[in-house]
């Protein structure tokens, strides 16, 4: 319990860190794409890179392997609660819902957290966990607002995605018990190190955004009910009779936790399907993701 509480007390502490220098205009609106972009394409693979590379579970095929089949169970399960739940709202309401059931922020809370209460091993796991995530964001994810989806383009996009990439090498590596030279471990331990940091403060800035006066609907409350509560109490329960480990039905439910991901808002705003109400369900998720997931860790350890 304890160590959980100093996780929770360090991710309220780096998104407020965040939140203020955007607010107080240390961070620009460009210099935080920057930054978001930053995270996803080098930061975050050379985290993923790094787990794999220090992780103690070296070749523990069966773990992979269930907690890969779990969370693709997860996804197709997530595309039809939201069909189901959220097929009476007008149109733009109706996307952003299903495209947040579907795509959550586990990219960004999940690793940090996933690293902090399982360590190098609950960090190679998580890995694993998101391929089907974001494989689903690229394909029912952007047909939920698009309406279409390009087979050919969703596959080359997943595959050249550099958390995608940073999976397979680290896996090949892990396996083949091969380790790079101490100056390249040196720049991956370097740049990974850096995740956890980065990745709050990127969600503090997303919360300096948004005018707090306007951000309370009921849809919304709603939604973040469903997200954060009720997709993953189905998911522990169905996870309970399961051979799993401790450490595979822990993180399933942890990651099924998150709150809805940042590219609800951004799709929201390109296909013109409500991103005020989109960013709203980002802001307000994310919010109350914070006890809620503190809740979740205790249930799991």
């Amino acid at each position: 319990m304890g160590e959980i509480l100093n996780l929770q007390i360090m991710i309220f502490a780096l998104v407020a860190l965040g939140f203020l220098v955007r607010k107080i205009g240390i961070v620009s609106e460009k210099g935080q794409s920057s930054i978001n972009d930053l995270v996803i394409y080098l930061i975050l693979p050379a985290n993923i890179l790094k787990a794999f590379l220090g992780s103690g579970v070296e070749g523990d095929l069966k773990g992979y392997l269930g907690i890969f089949l779990i969370s693709v169970g997860v996804q197709v399960f997530c595309v039809l609660y939201g069909k189901l739940m959220f097929h009476r709202y007008p149109e733009g309401h109706r996307k952003c819902l299903q495209y947040g059931t579907i795509c959550s922020n586990a990219g960004f809370l999940g690793n940090p957290l996933a690293e902090g209460m399982y360590g190098a091993e609950g960090l190679v796991l998580a890995s694993i966990y998101l391929i089907p995530l974001r494989t689903m964001m690229w394909s029912s994810g952007l047909a939920t607002f698009s309406g279409t989806t390009d087979k050919k383009a969703t596959l080359k996009k997943v595959a050249t995605h550099p958390c995608i990439l940073a999976c397979v090498l680290g896996f090949v590596l892990m396996l083949a018990h091969v380790k790079p030279p101490e100056s390249v471990m040196g720049v991956v331990n370097a740049l990974g190190n850096c995740n956890t940091g980065m990745s709050m403060m990127v969600v503090g800035m997303i919360l300096a955004r948004v005018d707090f006066r306007g951000l309370w609907d009921p849809t919304v409350f709603l939604y973040s009910l469903h997200r954060l509560v009720i997709i993953p109490l189905i998911v522990y329960l169905a996870l309970l009779p399961l051979p799993v480990s401790d450490t595979v039905r822990g993180l399933s439910v942890i990651l099924a936790a998150m709150p809805a991901g940042a590219t609800t808002s951004m799709l929201a705003e390109k296909y013109n399907m409500e991103p005020v109400f989109g960013t709203k369900l980002v802001v307000f998720s994310t919010l109350l993701s914070l006890p809620t997931i503190a809740v979740w860790s205790l249930i799991l350890r």
